[in-house]
């Protein structure tokens, strides 16, 4: 193969991955880190204040590292029972990576729980004594359960035909309209404040899409991250109510 056609063929190779990225792409966003901002090509949240997210190792006690034995496992396998919410009890409610938890959620639990929003930005020092800090916190409030929820919200992007705006300066301008596909996913740990049993669960997935062109982009983007939070709150909500609640 001769110098010049390798050229031209590693020059098609880099024209049809830039088209790929730039007519074709996907992300996934934290829900306590779903603002807009726009880079060349890609999108990524902005909020001030986020510093991450919790790990489900230390909000469940979880040791890491040290020395478990059979007989640990077999004793908490035999103590292990079921969790249970009694409705109109005071729960710690933590989101993941937010300094409190969206309002949607607040309200969506508050129809049968009163609800004590508590921070969920990851501690600083890793312990593994978090989890007990958690459960002290929730005692001291009177609160029987602790709720910690993360969420990811999933989008594609696949550009629409262009559309050619003739009376721009620049000749053969062209400003994309584009459908966005996005989904949100949660996942929720329920803690026994007093023993510190868990367990976790997840409800169905929602999804939505939306077209927007270069103006309405970051309001379409943030109108959909609101109307599927909405519907992710209220199903988890309505979910742990029938499966823990009494």
């Amino acid at each position: 193969m001769t110098l010049k056609r390798r050229f031209c063929l590693l020059a098609g190779l880099a024209a049809c991955v830039f088209l790929t990225l730039l007519f074709t792409g996907c992300e996934s966003r934290s829900i306590s880190d779903s603002g807009y901002k726009r880079h060349a090509y890609s999108y990524s949240g902005s909020k001030v204040g986020y510093r991450g997210e919790l790990n489900e190792f230390d909000v469940l006690g979880v040791e890491r590292g040290g020395q478990i034995t059979e007989e640990q496992i077999v004793r908490s396998l035999d103590s292990a029972s079921r969790i249970k919410l009694r409705k109109g009890s005071s729960i710690l409610l933590i989101q993941s990576g937010a300094s409190q938890p969206d309002a949607p959620m607040r309200r969506a639990l508050e129809v049968n729980f009163n609800v004590l929003p508590f921070s969920g930005q990851p501690p600083r020092t890793n312990t593994e004594s978090y989890a007990k800090s958690l459960r002290l916190a929730a005692a001291q409030a009177g609160c029987e359960t602790i709720l910690c929820y993360w969420g990811s919200l999933e989008s594609a992007r696949r550009d629409l035909e262009t559309k050619t705006v003739s009376w721009v300066p620049i000749v053969g301008w062209v400003v994309p309209d584009e459908r966005q596909h996005m989904r949100i996913q949660l996942r929720m740990a329920v803690i026994d404040v007093r023993t510190g049993h868990w367990t976790m669960f997840a409800p169905e997935s929602f999804e939505s899409r939306a077209m927007s062109d270069k103006l309405s982009r970051e309001s379409s983007d943030q109108g959909q991250v609101e109307k599927l939070k909405k519907l992710a709150y209220e199903a988890v909500a309505n979910d742990l109510t029938k499966i823990y609640a009494y």
